[in-house]
């Protein structure tokens, strides 16, 4: 990410936060600033490692305030994967309209758009009357990969597996957790 789009999201964090009566403390920006350049699907958990080593320790609490602050505000959307089970996504400021493949056996992600499901989804809201405040579309599904060869890289046996990045057939990076 930029610098010029970086300082953009700091700004609407600040005033997001001063409008709710609260600082944005050098935690929080430090916090919104590793959510916002790395672009990766995450938990609450998976931050609290990363903040305790550095300099600027950010507390636990700080980090699930934080995040539900940036939800409330719109920055930072929940992908609930089932089972109670949540991510975060961050993507959706730089691209509002993608949406999810998420594989069932090894819970990796990939984030997609195409603009005949835009188009299909505002024919089906106006003919049944309604006006979208937001749209998101979660397909869940196997990966082809285990199905077909019995193995997949990403798969660990266990549900909240990191996977890594990957490239489409397009060329364009898609990320998975």
């Amino acid at each position: 990410m930029d610098s010029k789009s970086l300082k953009a999201i700091l700004g609407q964090a600040q005033a997001f936060f001063a409008s709710k009566g609260l600082r944005f403390t050098k935690q929080r920006e430090a916090l919104v600033t590793f959510i916002f350049r790395n672009h990766e699907h995450f938990r609450p958990e998976d931050l609290i490692p990363k903040f305790r080593k550095s300099d600027g320790a950010v507390s636990r609490a700080t980090i699930y305030r934080t995040i539900s602050l940036l939800v409330e505000s719109g920055m930072l959307r929940e992908i609930s994967l089932g089972g109670g089970e949540r991510l975060y996504d961050p993507n959706f400021l730089k691209s509002p309209h993608h949406n999810h493949l998420i594989c069932v056996d090894c819970r990796k992600i990939v984030e997609f758009e195409d603009p005949n499901i835009d188009i299909m989804q505002n024919c089906i809201t106006r003919r049944l009357g309604f006006s979208p405040t937001q749209k998101a579309l979660r397909i869940e599904g196997s990966c082809d990969m285990l199905r077909l060869l019995g193995t997949c890289k990403n798969f660990k046996g266990a549900k909240g597996t990191r996977g890594s990045r990957h490239k489409s057939t397009s060329g364009k990076a898609i990320r998975s957790r």
